[in-house]
């Protein structure tokens, strides 16, 4: 339920657009531009990272803190910034959202059936962003009624929708184009994922629109581009997921093995749906709208793809699971990262500093005043956002790029304490917010290293320029957690204590088994992929590389993670740890 649930999450509007227009313009070799997020971070969290947070045996990210860092003035500091992180964040993803459902919707309710009941005359630009407050302000009275069973069994039945709808789609898409016919309305190497050092699409002679397209984009030297991606992609997944509902789907697992087993259910469930329907619209629309597309010149908006194509190729009822799917998902997303932004205002700063002895009705209505200005608040900030690719390239490029130095040492320095966390979030969010106007027209990914290095230095500054963590938080934590890393002066005091514990020896046998689940990952996306441009030899192969790394996973992680979890259970329960 948590795994659906969770890919649930990742179906929605936004990003389903997103995903569309970047299979219409660089084809198959969309699989790589994802791991901007990146998608893989899901294999880190299946091999190891999932048993790590939910060993620490905590109910929220905040409260994971306090075992890594303490309860003295460093532990209050980590506490602090991880507080603002998650407002700064839930506000860009509400951004995100926000520019979504607001083109998703003008697609299906044209304007010109409105306007004559709507008192103020619109511009063409202003329209997506009426739509968008209107029905962000519909899901703000959702978040107020629903609970986390609501959002839960809301998100089952509408991944249960969206994949019905993908296979229909991409069902649609084989009958009614063939790879000859696609291969005439696409340039050479459109239907490959392989690169060489430039993209090398040539869109000059099918829809010359494109080519400025992907110069806007800044992925020309795609090689590079991946290299980048592929960087921040390792460091941010060793980050481990935020604070975020990402986090407590994981710590609700009953068990460190079922919290792996959950984060890597995620891949298994959501790619071959999702991306059957994706590829399915993308071919519908690569065919059936180059024309149109072309007599528009650079007037098209290329992220409007998806709703043009739902609203063109899909049959009576089909539609109609589409758009309830689709909201559903922009819904309990919504929900989701609403409920996350005021839960940390409400209970982590309101109600602890500022109404300590509030009663349960007036906290309940402060919660309600909270979540209506957080969404106020990013429906503000998205007026001002130009596309959905702008926003997300700066919560994955820039805004990441300031958490993942701290996040990641967290893990792997046993020196690094709350004081070097605080400066080095801080420094990291501030270069994050500044970035965008120092480096206007450059892609955020390229500037990620310079947000790492200042990052990187605030932390280790503050770090060592305050005392360390208390020995027995420290202790504590390692006994429970396990990391492998530079733990060495406290793994000898464990010992000392336990002689019976064993140490986490696992790093080479973990980084092994997420380059081949990196490689599954892929496989994944592409037979869905393979299976709608029809193409055969590439999708046996794909299948036969899918079998293969999934036996290796299942040798070398799976059984091996049940032998592990065996060990600590009876280590946990002799010394009365659990």
């Amino acid at each position: 339920m948590l795994g659906i649930s969770d890919a649930s999450g990742m179906f929605d509007i936004s990003g389903t657009m997103w995903m569309v227009y970047l299979a219409f313009v660089y084809g198959l070799k969309s699989l790589w531009i994802p791991w901007l997020w990146p998608v893989f971070n899901q294999i880190f969290l299946m091999v190891y990272l999932s048993v790590w947070l939910r060993r620490s045996n905590v109910l929220t990210g905040a409260e994971w803190i306090r075992t890594r860092f303490g309860y003295g003035q460093g532990g209050n500091s980590a506490y602090t910034i991880i507080v603002l992180y998650a407002i700064v964040s839930v506000l860009g993803f509400l951004s995100y959202g926000f520019i979504g459902i607001g083109k998703f919707m003008e697609i299906f309710i044209p304007w010109e059936m409105i306007a004559p009941y709507f008192p103020i005359e619109l511009s063409p630009e202003a329209v997506p962003k009426v739509f968008g407050i209107f029905f962000t302000t519909i899901a703000t009275f959702y978040v107020m009624l629903g609970g986390m069973h609501s959002i839960v069994w809301a998100d089952v039945v509408q991944f249960g929708m969206m994949t019905v709808a993908g296979i229909i789609i991409a069902i649609i898409a084989i009958q009614k184009v063939n790879p000859e016919v696609l291969a005439n309305y696409t340039p050479e190497g459109w239907d490959t994922p392989f690169f060489g050092w430039n993209l090398d699409l040539d869109w000059m002679g099918l829809m010359p629109a494109l080519m400025d397209k992907i110069a806007e984009d800044q992925y020309g030297l795609f090689t590079i581009f991946v290299m980048m991606m592929l960087f921040k992609g390792v460091f941010m997944s060793m980050a481990g997921p935020a604070a975020n509902y990402d986090m407590q789907k994981i710590l609700a697992c009953r068990t460190p093995k079922e919290a792996a087993l959950m984060s890597g259910s995620v891949s298994v469930i959501l790619l071959i749906p999702r991306y059957l329907m994706i590829m399915g619209f993308t071919v519908l629309g690569v065919v059936y709208f180059s024309d149109d597309f072309r007599a528009l010149g650079m007037d098209i908006d290329f992220e409007t793809i998806l709703p043009r194509a739902i609203n063109t190729f899909s049959v009576v009822g089909l539609t109609g699971i589409i758009l309830a799917g689709l909201l559903s998902a922009f819904m309990g997303t919504f929900a989701s990262t609403v409920n996350a932004g005021q839960a940390y205002i409400v209970n982590d700063v309101l109600l602890k500093y500022i109404y300590p002895k509030s009663s349960r009705k007036f906290q309940i209505r402060l919660s309600y005043l909270v979540s209506i200005l957080v969404v106020a608040i990013s429906t503000i900030i998205g007026l001002y956002v130009q596309n959905i690719n702008s926003v997300l390239q700066w919560i994955v490029s820039a805004l990441y790029g300031g958490y993942i130095a701290a996040n990641v040492l967290k893990w792997h320095w046993w020196r690094f304490n709350g004081s070097g966390f605080f400066w080095g979030m801080l420094s990291g969010m501030l270069v994050a917010v500044v970035a965008p106007f120092v480096f206007p027209d450059t892609l955020p990914l390229y500037y990620f290293p310079v947000l790492l290095v200042i990052s990187l230095i605030g932390c280790v500054v503050g770090t060592l320029a305050s005392e360390p963590t208390d020995r027995n938080v420290l202790i504590n934590f390692y006994v429970r957690v396990r990391p492998w890393g530079f733990w060495e002066p406290i793994a000898q005091e464990a010992f000392k204590r336990y002689p019976d514990l064993r140490r986490n020896k696992n790093f080479k046998r973990d980084m092994f088994n997420v380059a081949i689940g990196i490689i599954w990952q892929c496989s994944l996306t592409l037979i869905p992929m393979y299976i709608v441009i029809q193409q055969g030899f590439p999708l046996v192969t794909s299948i036969l590389v899918l079998g293969r790394t999934s036996l290796i996973l299942k040798k070398n992680r799976f059984d091996k993670m049940c032998q592990d979890e065996l060990e600590y259970n009876r280590f946990m329960e002799k010394h009365k740890l659990n």
